[in-house]
């Protein structure tokens, strides 16, 4: 049919009609990096946006090998190269051949503003991360009813747990309403007293996730009472909600296995917890029984000792030593106290002697007034019939002695 064209015709025509003009065979392009990905083949590949407009670029791996630094997104180039039609796609892009760095990007630097900010707020620290229930049974889910995330996490947390239930709130991730829609689920699932709810939506550049960078969206984030998992994007695309999330999961699939449990795994935890706790019961009681054995051995034991300690001192040749000499100090006692008793007594008996030989004693008589006479041969003279007339005698008195001469020896004298 005249006048009509395969597709692969018209990409080739347009890809022809690019290499014919002089400026798009060698241009340079000012504009925000996005959406950067390190291929393994060594190609890079990422988006140049300005405030109104986006362009592919691909920089292969020859030139890339050239550059002095590392592309990130946010940073504002100059990319050097031409511009043409991948007539396989149907899709334009730019082919670079070298890339100059001019500063960070507007949107990077806010980001990198508003991280500084929250982190010196204390936003971000530990001691404010909720932790995740030991078994989630309610999750509440804000993300968008439409793409790949919330399947993700449906089909993810239903085969963990099939009991689990589910709360979505369809919220716009992305636009100008973005902002206040996810501040409202997260509000609104707080509230329900569910045990986790996780944020998040699929990967994209910088301006597509810039919604979870809000202040709003953080402040809720941080001031809700329920643990909240971010799920923002692919494993390398961070936002300030990861940060100031309880947990931060690299992808809304990892979310889900992070907030949701296998229950086959607990069911199974739970036995071994119970058969561990019937092992231990019984570990508890043999130690309990050996224990109590050991207590009455122990006592047993100390019982013996202390016999033993008694025999030892009682036997001891010190102590039989001190009660030898405490027996003979006693014996002692008896000794002197006898001595002291008899000294007395024979004492006692020495004054009666004493007082009798008094009594008997001459000179007690002379006291009486009485004499003692002697003749002058010194013999004692006890009758008249001893003595003479003119015989010398001698008389004593109490105080002294008389001599005399018998003038007359008479009869005996008898008192009338």
């Amino acid at each position: 049919m005249a006048g009509v064209y395969t597709v692969k015709q018209v990409n080739s025509y347009i890809k022809n009609m690019f290499k014919q003009d002089f400026l798009l065979n060698s241009v340079s392009v000012k504009g925000e990096i996005s959406n950067c990905k390190y291929h393994t083949s060594g190609h890079i590949y990422f988006t140049l946006k300005d405030a109104d407009a986006a362009l592919s670029v691909i920089m292969f791996a020859s030139q890339a090998a050239k550059l002095v630094f590392k592309l990130k997104d946010g940073m504002s180039v100059v990319v050097s190269g031409r511009v043409d039609v991948f007539d396989a796609a149907g899709k334009y892009q730019l082919y670079a051949n070298t890339v100059q760095q001019e500063g960070i990007g507007e949107l990077y630097q806010k980001f990198e503003q508003l991280k500084q900010y929250y982190e010196d707020m204390g936003y971000f620290a530990r001691e404010y991360k909720r932790p995740l229930p030991a078994f989630t049974k309610k999750l509440g889910v804000v993300t968008s009813k439409t793409g790949a995330a919330v399947q993700d996490i449906m089909n993810i947390s239903k085969r963990r747990n099939p009991y689990i239930q589910i709360v979505l709130y369809p919220a716009y991730v992305q636009g100008e309403h973005a902002k206040q829609s996810i501040v409202s689920g997260i509000t609104r699932l707080d509230k329900m007293g569910l045990d986790c709810i996780i944020v998040g939506r699929g990967g994209g550049s910088i301006e597509d996730l810039w919604a979870f960078n809000e202040p709003e969206v953080v402040e809720t984030v941080f001031n809700a009472s329920t643990p909240v998992i971010s799920a923002v994007g692919h494993e390398t695309d961070f936002t300030l909600t990861d940060f100031v999330a309880d947990m931060r999961a690299p992808t809304p699939s990892a979310a889900a296995e992070l907030a949701v449990d296998d229950y086959r795994s607990v069911i199974e935890a739970e036995l071994a917890v119970t058969e561990t706790a019937a092992v231990e019961n019984r570990i508890y009681e043999y130690e309990r029984r050996l224990k109590q054995q050991m207590m009455y051995s122990l006592s047993a034991k100390r019982d013996y000792l202390e016999r033993l300690k008694l025999q030892m001192e009682y036997l001891n040749p010190v102590n039989q030593i001190y009660d030898k000499r405490q027996r003979l100090m006693n014996i002692e006692d008896k000794l002197n106290m006898l001595i002291k008793r008899c000294a007395a007594e024979n004492r006692n008996r020495l004054r009666l002697y004493a007082s009798k030989l008094e009594g008997l004693s001459p000179l007690k008589k002379l006291d009486m007034g009485y004499g003692y006479i002697e003749n002058s041969e010194g013999n004692r003279i006890v009758s008249a019939g001893q003595v003479s007339s003119d015989d010398e005698i001698t008389v004593y008195l109490k105080d002294g002695s008389i001599r005399s001469k018998v003038i007359e020896v008479g009869e005996a004298w008898q008192k009338h």
